[in-house]
């Protein structure tokens, strides 16, 4: 079985408590406009065996949690099934899953697979609804607790300050950077202009896939 993976990251701060290993899925059928990870969006690509996914999320047993986003995870239930149920085998980390759907979407996914998320971001991002809660990218999404290990995330469930809106920054095997968390609107701009005063250009992967097409 194959499972479609944008890019995996430890360690990952800024989505969730502690030190988390971080899981992307590539692939999205609700493609909210104003997305700014759309390189997320297309079925097809980074596919990976789900035996050698498991096997290298095993080495991460030791992390504070594991948080799983996108693209949109529940687009491929079966591998994130199989994904969450082996992180519970190896792992005592708390499990955050970030959706673009509604509770009551992935309700009967929950309700067949008990346990294996302790909290749940849900919702699409709507660009026109404020941004002032943490962990979310507009206000209508919802943090929702689903077990007692819940409670590491209820600090969450507030207004974010700016602590809440920090990014972890990366770089892949290309050179590129990219950065994990929710960041406050216009960030990405902002980001762009200060380099430009300095003589660098940049450009988010929303920018690179209109350029192309």
């Amino acid at each position: 079985m194959e499972v479609g993976i944008s890019r995996m990251h430890f360690p990952v701060t800024a989505l969730g408590p502690g030190n988390r290993l971080g899981v992307w899925f590539q692939g999205c059928s609700i493609q909210c406009p104003g997305c700014i990870s759309r390189d997320t969006w297309e079925f097809g690509t980074g596919l990976v065996e789900i035996e050698l996914l498991l096997a290298h999320i095993a080495a991460y047993a030791d992390a504070d949690g594991l948080t799983v986003s996108g693209g949109e995870p529940f687009d491929q239930p079966e591998a994130l099934c199989r994904l969450l149920k082996h992180w519970r085998e190896v792992s005592s980390g708390t499990v955050l899953v970030f959706t673009g759907f509604e509770l009551a979407d992935v309700a009967p996914w929950l309700k067949a697979n008990p346990g294996l998320v302790d909290a749940l971001v849900t919702g699409r991002y709507r660009s026109e609804v404020p941004q002032t809660k943490a962990l979310r990218g507009s206000d209508n999404q919802r943090l929702v607790l689903l077990t007692d290990e819940a409670m590491a995330f209820a600090a969450y469930d507030q207004k974010a300050d700016s602590a809440d809106r920090r990014l972890d920054v990366m770089f892949d095997q290309d050179g590129d950077a990219w950065f994990a968390g929710i960041p406050a609107r216009g960030a990405m701009g902002r980001l762009r202009r200060a380099l430009a005063t300095s003589g660098h250009a940049a450009e988010t992967s929303d920018m690179r896939i209109e350029q192309h097409k």
